[in-house]
């Protein structure tokens, strides 16, 4: 992870980014403001529109964490200025989505229909045309937020290997298996 904490991140224009007191990254930009606390022993300094994240030492640990807090603050730039959206296809007869004031309802060939509260952060829309399957997208400025719900969802019904039925993100493969053969001599 060492070489992706080295390089270094660009700031577009209208994003700005602060260091507080307790080693607490603030990003804000047109879409909105995201924060996250970054660990005491690696330094994030900031110069003109450049971030910087640096280690102290050649430590396994710190190598790792380099990495992975110059990775969190680079989705939260991306998040601030462009935003996140997955797309979510809900495949199988009958299977419906619709969503109001960000409450998603499912029928997914359950007995019951499944109600999801979606977190405030994060737009949520359906579309059902006709011809095509239903699908869920959501938006939003946290990339771990918008992977989290979408995981949620897509476990209320797993794509199933034989007919490749249930709910998966958009241009998603899933590998299909032979069912039985039709008859045995």
């Amino acid at each position: 992870m060492s070489r992706i904490g080295n390089k270094i991140i660009v700031l577009p224009a209208g994003v700005s980014v602060s260091v507080a007191e307790g080693n607490v990254v603030s990003v804000k930009g047109p879409k909105g403001t995201l924060h996250q606390t970054v660990d005491s022993d690696i330094s994030v300094e900031i110069e003109g529109s450049e971030l910087k994240v640096s280690r102290p030492t050649e430590q396994k640990r710190h190598k790792a964490l380099h990495g992975l807090y110059r990775s969190l603050i680079n989705n939260m730039v991306i998040g601030v200025d462009a935003g996140y959206k997955k797309e979510l296809e809900i495949i199988g007869v009958g299977y419906k989505a619709s969503a109001a004031n960000n409450v998603l309802e499912l029928q997914l060939g359950y007995s019951h229909n499944i109600f999801m509260a979606i977190p405030e952060e994060i737009k949520l829309t359906t579309t059902s045309e006709k011809g095509q399957n239903p699908k869920v997208i959501l938006e939003g400025i946290d990339k771990e937020l918008i992977g989290s719900v979408a995981a949620k969802i897509k476990s209320l019904r797993k794509v199933e290997p034989y007919k490749g039925k249930g709910i998966r993100f958009v241009g998603e493969v899933v590998r299909r298996k032979a069912g039985k053969s039709a008859s045995k001599k």
